[in-house]
């Protein structure tokens, strides 16, 4: 569990600091007050990732250098400091050269009211979705991923060139291949380990009336050096890179069917049976449930709903929820309360 996190200069935050309990935390009060960003902070914190935005500098407080985040997750003392001209992080006070050993501290799943987006929106979303649990399922996998990022920058500054030097090119195109097999190869594993945990958690908040499948759509073919080497005239008349694991995708299907067509609620269901299957993946492979980090996603469900995704979320997990009121918790449910009032302070 995460027991305490402290942030400093981040987002609405001049400073800020709370402790846990180990089963259900609801933080509630109305919008724009820092709910979502103390969840924001409790990721970045575990997992050096935030679930909002690429950059980490978004994050640092207006007219601030850096930001800092810290905490106790089980007895493990976690720090991170983040400024544009360097990072640094610490485990139980002992400066980190690598994130190897810290990454293996924590594992996490963010909910959203915006996961929506990634049956919507483009690859990209479903993308960072898969790296975000592949990279907790396999600590080598950032690694690889890190990898193919820099040479795929790489290749494309090259073909911004007006008369592209292919053998430069060639040069970044061995570490895009290596790096991009294991990616592709651990994708197409995570989705296949997935989806019947996603279909059952499907079939538990959809009342079993509809089924969840899942696939993995790869961005080239078995052989990727052949098909790099058939998209040159492409990539040059582009300026960029038409093949490869930056181009995978996760297509969902319900009964069968693409869900392009299927209503809001469907839509929503969906994403959420996704990061439930999710959190359940990370459990059975851990034997340890993952913290859960459920920002906002209630408001959009009635009652009833409402109540039955809180029974759905793993019993043994940690889990810190936000909402706007509470009046909708049955009774029973039982939990820490810490209350936004203001902006920045609980």
């Amino acid at each position: 569990m995460l027991r305490f996190i402290k942030v400093r200069h981040f987002r609405c935050f001049e400073g800020f600091e709370t402790e846990f309990d180990s089963g259900l935390n609801f933080i509630v009060g109305p919008n724009a007050r820092g709910k979502t960003s103390l969840l924001e902070a409790a990721s970045i914190l575990c997992r050096l990732q935030s679930p909002r935005v690429n950059a980490l500098a978004a994050v640092v407080q207006h007219e601030r250098k850096g930001f800092a985040v810290e905490g106790y997750f089980q007895n493990r003392h976690l720090q991170f400091y983040f400024s544009r001209a360097r990072k640094k992080l610490a485990l139980d006070e002992v400066e980190q050269k690598s994130a190897l050993e810290y990454l293996q501290v924590a594992r996490v799943v963010y909910f959203s009211n915006a996961d929506i987006g990634m049956v919507r929106g483009g690859g990209d979303g479903r993308r960072r979705f898969l790296d975000y649990i592949a990279s907790q399922r396999d600590p080598a996998y950032r690694v690889a991923l890190r990898a193919y990022e820099r040479a795929l920058r790489s290749r494309n500054l090259l073909l911004k060139a007006p008369s592209p030097r292919w053998r430069e090119i060639q040069a970044f195109e061995e570490a895009m291949l290596v790096s991009g097999r294991r990616l592709t190869e651990t994708r197409a594993a995570l989705v296949q380990a997935l989806e019947p945990f996603a279909a059952s958690a499907h079939h538990a908040i959809s009342g079993a009336r509809e089924n969840l499948g899942l696939e993995y759509v790869a961005g080239n073919g078995p052989d990727f050096a052949a098909d790099l080497e058939a998209a040159r005239a492409q990539d040059a008349r582009l300026r960029q890179t038409s093949v490869g694991p930056h181009r995978d995708d996760l297509g969902f299907f319900l009964n069968g069917l693409g869900s392009d067509d299927a209503s809001e609620g469907q839509q929503r269901t969906l994403v959420l049976a996704l990061k439930l299957g999710a959190a359940r993946l990370l459990e059975a492979h851990f034997g340890a449930p993952p913290l859960l980090l459920v920002d906002d996603v209630f408001g959009e469900l009635d009652p009833a709903r409402r109540n039955a995704l809180l029974e759905a979320l793993p019993v043994g997990s940690q889990k810190l929820i936000t909402t706007t009121h509470l009046d909708w918790r049955q009774a029973e449910t039982e939990g820490r309360v810490l209350r936004f009032d203001v902006r920045g302070e609980g």
